[in-house]
């Protein structure tokens, strides 16, 4: 094995130590574990939708906690300010001169890993303050434009629509999100576990077991795994069969906007990300298959006859993957 070779099994094994750390504080959600590592991987944002009391916010703490980097929560709320998010400018004087001056004070926006809780609770222009933040990596204020540090990851939770006192993200901003997970209830035998470990004296300490360094050697090294030819064209035929005008299936009485490139160049980087995590250098069916749902099911916008008819976007992605066949 060459010196390269090594240094690479020598990081790929810092994911098993990684996914253990998290594992001392989260019992079961092994999927919501693993696609949220794909995200950070692929350099993109996660947003994770579940009910109150799923533990989403304990999942993103313990990912903070297990990585060496700074980490930052803002709890979303109603009366936010955008300033609240990106920071201020402050009016300071200068005690030998006399003379005064504005400085600009840094939000909590200005970390490394940020948890947006409950997202959905606070109104649109709040919303739309961590658009720039999630695409440019920067904050443009008074003119200045400040870069943010790298790496940049937001995990944003909310709750479902249907809860009181929500607002639903723009469509733009959606888009900025990698992956859309969803948080399910656990078995019965993982609630069980929960009840035991949480109520007893000792509480779970999350080791950190990940350095920043090694977080940016894994995102570089996500984009030399290798995507053959056929798998990049069925990832396109899957984007493009999502359009109401491509004429696949039931989409068109479906779907009333499919999703745009930027959904095939997310899924092709969280395929390359989880195989990765798997320890392979090269995406496989499984990969597109297992992510097709997190990319795509906050890209679509679906009809009312979809509604009408209880159709949701899980479903017209699984139509999509029966009716695009893979390469074969």
């Amino acid at each position: 094995m060459s010196t390269q070779e090594a240094e690479i099994q020598a990081t790929l094994s810092q994911l098993g130590r990684l996914r253990e750390a998290i594992a001392t504080a989260i019992v079961g959600q092994d999927d919501v574990v693993e696609q949220l590592l794909t995200g950070l991987l692929a350099g993109g944002h996660c947003l994770l939708e579940g009910v109150p009391g799923l533990g989403k916010t304990l999942l993103v703490r313990s990912l903070g906690q297990a990585l060496d980097l700074s980490f930052r929560r803002i709890q979303f709320t109603p009366d936010l300010m955008p300033s609240d998010i990106l920071g201020t400018e402050i009016l300071e004087e200068d005690h030998g001169t006399g003379k005064r001056h504005f400085k600009f004070q840094p939000g909590p926006v200005f970390t490394h890993l940020l948890l947006a809780d409950e997202l959905n609770r606070t109104p649109p222009k709040t919303q739309a303050a961590l658009l720039e933040a999630m695409q440019e990596h920067t904050v443009s204020y008074a003119g200045v434009t400040h870069r943010l540090p790298e790496p940049f990851f937001v995990l944003a939770t909310q709750n479902p629509l249907e809860q009181a006192g929500t607002y639903p993200l723009p469509e733009a901003q959606l888009d900025r999100f990698l992956l859309h997970i969803r948080v399910d209830y656990p078995s019965e035998a993982e609630e069980r576990a929960i009840l035991e470990q949480t109520t007893g004296k000792a509480s779970a300490k999350v080791p950190s077991v990940m350095a920043g360094d090694a977080v940016r050697g894994l995102q570089a090294l996500v984009r030399e795994v290798h995507v053959s030819a056929d798998m990049l064209d069925w990832i396109n035929r899957l984007v493009r069969a999502s359009r109401p005008q491509a004429g696949v299936g039931d989409i068109a009485q479906w779907v009333k906007w499919g999703a745009g490139p930027r959904a095939g160049q997310a899924l092709v980087l969280s395929a390359k990300a989880r195989a990765l995590i798997h320890g392979r250098f090269a995406v496989t069916e499984d990969d597109i298959r297992a992510l097709a749902a997190p990319v795509l099911r906050h890209r679509l916008l679906l009809t009312f006859m979809a509604e009408a008819e209880g159709k949701s976007a899980d479903d017209v992605v699984a139509l999509l993957l029966t009716a695009v066949p893979p390469p074969r």
